[in-house]
């Protein structure tokens, strides 16, 4: 099952961008193992909490290896924030294929629009960045944003 998946996604082939080459963390449990997990236990985020846990125990004890996350799930999203990706760089893939930012639920973008500003949410390792980006909790969208109020849904507008 892992080979198919693991040839699957070296195959896809969006109009001659391939995704890149990279690890492949797959579950290593049994396809009836997987199942229980993620339809009857409904839990699908143990798996991904367990294995990024694994891989950021690989790293010094003070530190962050996980700078950004994608997921198409809110258990994907619940698994970044237990592994401590910072919520203001968690993105959803909505079914469109459209970037939804986490902290921002109403904010909608796409791969091609967050090319342009990769250098900015995503700065070079060793370059020199303002201190914006490399505390994200300090920048204006993170520190100056205001929580959204709750909405009651039985008032009439």
């Amino acid at each position: 099952m892992a080979d198919m998946t693991r040839e699957y996604l070296h195959w896809v082939n969006d109009r001659g961008t391939l995704l890149p080459r990279g690890p492949l963390l797959l579950s290593p449990s049994s396809l009836f193992s997987a199942f229980h997990r993620e339809v009857i236990e409904k839990k699908p985020e143990k798996f991904k909490i367990q294995c990024l846990t694994d891989i950021k125990n690989l790293f010094p004890p003070d530190t962050h290896p996980f700078y950004a996350a994608f997921g198409n799930r809110e258990s994907d999203v619940f698994a970044y924030k237990q592994v401590g990706v910072p919520v203001c760089r968690i993105f959803t893939v909505n079914p469109r294929g459209e970037l939804i930012l986490e902290q921002a639920k109403g904010n909608k973008t796409s791969y091609s629009r967050l090319s342009a500003l990769v250098e900015h949410v995503f700065p070079l390792r060793g370059s020199q960045h303002s201190a914006t980006f490399s505390c994200p909790e300090f920048s204006s969208f993170c520190h100056w944003r205001q929580p959204i109020g709750e909405v009651c849904l039985e008032e009439p507008l």
